[in-house]
């Protein structure tokens, strides 16, 4: 049987999806299965790691049903990031992972970055001060739970968990290790310095290795568990975020990938690793390279909150369609309706986990329609400014590429070519974590000779949206006006 397909398993925060592709990216089959999560505290975000297995089990299981499985090359996995699970020596875990939702750590914010000092966290991890790196909830665990870090064999992001109970190989790739907050991304090595301050050891970590590494193969349990082939490679992939900017061929210059899910992701690679407030920087996923990222933690969730909470809900069929006509037919600017969007506080550029978002400017004169209409500028006008200060340090950005369900929008899609000045392309695949997982096992198949290579070869975009030049002035007027309105400490900076 010749062996012409690869999957792609992104293991997200609320599902795992199996996803066979051909050499093309063509889609051919898919299982899926969900992941529940726990809130046992306030503030706290939890997942049994045996779901993370028993999801991945299930979605490879519905897969093989709908595929022969022999015809399978290699897998990969697109793993959920900032998750830290804490395993015992058999590979069972001693307590619930902690999700990157989690806000256990708030305190922990400012303590470690007094401690270790805040230049020193940024400049060495690429990730400025902010919550969502597990390095602050390994300093939680320091301080309150010792014990769990004491008595961990493995403490272990998705992709290393996943990767040890395929293959019985705990490793991680750069680009799942990376959001960890403890890599040193120059040298693509654990920190000694952070590591040492926490009171972790090396060894209780996985092993590192570059994006596309054949990592193992498939056991005998683990095929029998998931339909897989005996003995079927497992290549390095890492986290959805990176694997969804590989997935729509957005690894190289001049291209920036908008990621329109649950978080907004607005990524561009840089060949060096960029330090800046205006993003966060990532290892890239061909192994080459950054990803900048320029983050808001409620996209889509931003969305959602407010039609569940103001517009009816969206039980509602036909909520979005009569939103988005409303939005429509209302001038840039909103008629004077302006949003701070900080719902789960703010990432770039301010870093600051307690802001939150304000709506401004409202008149009786004024309808859903307009708020809604408020809510997409705000978001689209703070993916703007990242890209603008991305060309200001030297990057040339010449294309959007959108993935993510808000790219269903036609309305928000041109805001953002409006506002950027930038051709906006639309993902023709709805699963681009799942697929960048994809080009890692094609190219780990040796299927292809880089995974650049697979990357131009397996992706594909849709006609652009073209930007009207007549717009930018009014998109301009707009950003100022918008930012202004925020805590007027964030006033031009």
């Amino acid at each position: 049987m010749t062996k012409n397909l690869v999957i792609g398993l992104d293991s997200s925060t609320q599902s795992t999806k199996a996803v066979a592709w051909t050499e093309n990216g063509t889609p051919v089959a898919e299982g899926r299965a969900s992941i529940p999560l726990s809130q046992p505290q306030p503030g706290w975000v939890e997942q049994d790691v045996e779901d993370w297995w028993s999801a991945a089990c299930t979605a490879l299981q519905d897969l093989a049903g709908k595929i022969d499985m022999s015809r399978v090359a290699a897998l990969a996995i697109s793993n959920q990031r900032e998750t830290v699970a804490f395993l015992d020596a058999d590979g069972n875990a001693l307590r619930p992972a902690a999700l990157w939702l989690d806000e256990r750590a708030r305190a922990e914010v400012d303590l470690l970055s007094r401690e270790i000092g805040a230049d020193k966290l940024h400049g060495i991890s690429g990730k400025p001060i902010d919550i969502t790196p597990v390095i602050y909830r390994l300093s939680w665990f320091r301080r309150h739970q010792p014990e769990v870090l004491d008595r961990a064999a493995k403490i272990t992001d998705v992709h290393c968990f996943l990767t040890g109970r395929f293959t019985g190989n705990w490793m991680s790739s750069w680009t799942s290790a990376d959001p960890f907050g403890l890599l040193d991304i120059e040298s693509r090595t654990w920190s000694e310095d952070f590591l040492a301050h926490l009171g972790i050891r090396t060894d209780q970590l996985g092993t590192l290795v570059r994006p596309g590494t054949v990592t193992g193969t498939v056991t005998a349990e683990a095929a029998t568990l998931t339909g897989l082939p005996e003995g079927l490679p497992l290549v390095a992939a890492g986290g959805d975020g990176q694997c969804a900017g590989l997935g729509v061929n957005a690894a190289r210059e001049g291209v920036v990938y908008l990621n329109l899910g649950t978080a907004l992701i607005t990524g561009a690679w840089a060949p060096d690793p960029m330090i800046s407030l205006n993003w966060r920087t990532m290892t890239s996923p061909t192994g080459n390279g950054y990803f900048l990222e320029g983050c808001q933690r409620a996209g889509a969730f931003l969305i959602n909150w407010f039609v569940d909470t103001f517009a009816g809900g969206r039980d509602d069929p036909s909520v979005f369609s009569r939103l988005e006509a409303e939005a429509e037919a209302i001038p840039v600017g909103s008629e004077g309706v302006t949003v701070c969007p900080y719902l789960t506080g703010c990432m770039d550029p301010h870093w600051d986990t307690g802001a939150r978002a304000s709506f401004n400017g409202l008149s009786p004169n004024h309808g859903l329609g307009h708020i809604y209409r408020a809510v997409l500028e705000a978001m689209t006008l703070e993916s703007a400014r990242a890209i603008t200060a991305m060309n200001e340090n030297g990057l040339k950005i010449e294309k959007i590429v959108a993935v993510g369900g808000g790219g269903n929008s036609p309305l928000w899609t041109r805001m953002f070519a409006d506002a950027t000045g930038l051709p906006v392309h639309i993902s023709q695949s709805l699963e681009a974590s799942s697929l960048g997982a994809a080009m890692s096992a094609a190219y780990g198949a040796g299927w292809f000779e880089t995974l650049d290579a697979a990357a131009a070869e397996m992706s594909e975009q849709g006609e652009p949206v073209m930007p009207d030049p007549a717009m930018r002035d009014a998109w301009h007027a707009l950003s100022a006006r918008q930012f202004a309105s925020y805590r007027p400490e964030y006033a031009g900076t």
